[in-house]
């Protein structure tokens, strides 16, 4: 029989290490139980601090998800402990709170890197959606950071031949531009792959990465998954939500596929590039974005011009730049130095050694049609490393590989 009390006991303890962790830095005793009262209610992990000296000291020892600050405090105040904050390597989402703020102290605290600023007596509601998006964000923002690590030191845009060349020529061009860039190609060829460079590469890079599928998202949720929704905007919205655009907010939005999406969604994202603004589905407030937009398809998009499926005025907002990612057909020349890094790659994963592959067998790999691309080949790759001898040779290509 199952003992649910220890199963109940072992979830509750893998929840706690799940846990945020806040730090209130407040001098007020009374603000500082309330609102700890009030987080730890949501499953948050409290600490406080009475000062800012206090606060300071404890992020300096602690890796805090998010801070909550008073702007007006003894010894130092919340926009010091901000400004000595977001120079150590783990820097915490803030959230200013203060009984005598202005305008200009919200425009001051967010100037300096603040995620919000909150009035006191906060307003509970909006107090637990700051917090919730600042958590989004701190997440979204370390996440693009291991991204950011993984790609610089696994990752490369392998080959050597004058198709891949080119491409490799024109990210360093373009990528320290906001210019919006479209990316075209077959599927499988690698189009997100050189999204992912144009972002590493862009004076954005510390800022987060946010791609979205746009074939993967039914018609009637892409809106909302791009600009969020209000509380209550359709039967499922129970609460609000920020979208891509939001989370993406001083980096990088890739929409693959592009050519999927509806004509209701394009005319908005049309606006979003003009104005730099967005609305959130069932609200009317305009919301600022600063973005620069990717986008992907595999697509003739002046066919779908033609077709009524696709806004030219779109496309040419999004086509400053157009970079062509060849097919494997067009670069078959380096196919031996794809083979090398997949074997490499796979080797690692599997935490066996590397495999060889001899010539004649990489050369009758050059020989076929490749449709499914980068893709394909590292499927096929993977395939002959798990079946074929420890040298992989020409037999096992023949009798493993699909062609």
């Amino acid at each position: 029989m199952v003992n649910r009390t220890r199963l109940t006991g072992l979830h509750f303890f893998l929840k706690i290490l799940d846990m945020p962790k806040i730090l209130i830095i407040d001098d007020e005793k009374v603000i500082r139980s309330t609102l700890k009262e009030i987080l730890e209610y949501e499953k948050y992990e409290i600490s406080e601090a009475q000062d800012g000296e206090q606060g300071l000291k404890m992020i300096q020892e602690e890796d805090y998800d998010l801070v909550l600050c008073d702007i007006k405090m003894p010894k130092m105040d919340g926009i010091e402990v901000l400004e000595h904050a977001s120079a150590l390597e783990k820097q915490p989402q803030f959230i200013m709170i203060s009984a005598h703020g202005s305008i200009e102290t919200a425009v001051d605290a967010t100037k300096k890197g603040a995620f919000d600023f909150i009035p006191k007596p906060p307003d509970l509601n909006r107090l637990l959606l700051t917090v919730r998006n600042a958590l989004d964000k701190k997440n979204l923002v370390s996440e693009t950071k291991v991204l950011k690590k993984k790609l610089s030191q696994k990752l490369d845009m392998v080959g050597q031949s004058p198709a891949i060349t080119q491409v490799k020529d024109t990210i360093e061009k373009v990528a320290p531009t906001d210019a919006r860039v479209l990316i075209t190609g077959p599927n499988g060829t690698g189009k997100e792959l050189v999204a992912h460079w144009l972002h590493l590469k862009s004076k954005r890079s510390d800022a987060p990465f946010v791609a979205v599928n746009c074939a993967a998202i039914p018609a009637e949720l892409i809106e909302s998954e791009l600009f969020g929704h209000e509380k209550g905007a359709f039967t499922s919205a129970v609460k609000q939500r920020v979208g891509k655009f939001e989370q993406a907010n001083s980096g990088t939005l890739f929409l693959d596929e592009i050519g999927d999406m509806s004509l209701s969604a394009q005319s908005k994202v049309l606006r979003a590039l003009q104005e730099h603004k967005i609305t959130r589905v069932g609200g009317d407030k305009d919301i600022k974005v600063d973005v620069r937009v990717l986008a992907a398809t595999n697509k003739d998009l002046k066919k779908e011009i033609e077709d009524g499926n696709f806004r030219e005025d779109l496309y040419h907002r999004l086509s400053v730049i157009l970079i062509q990612v060849p097919a494997l057909k067009d670069r078959k020349e380096d196919i031996p130095l794809l083979v090398d890094k997949f074997l490499e790659d796979i080797s690692n994963e599997y935490g066996t050694a590397k495999k060889e592959m001899s010539n004649d067998a990489i050369a009758k790999l050059q020989e076929f049609p490749w449709t499914g691309n980068i893709r394909e080949l590292r499927n096929v790759v993977e395939r002959l490393v798990i079946l074929g001898d420890k040298t992989i040779g020409l037999e096992d290509v023949k009798k493993y590989a699909d062609y």
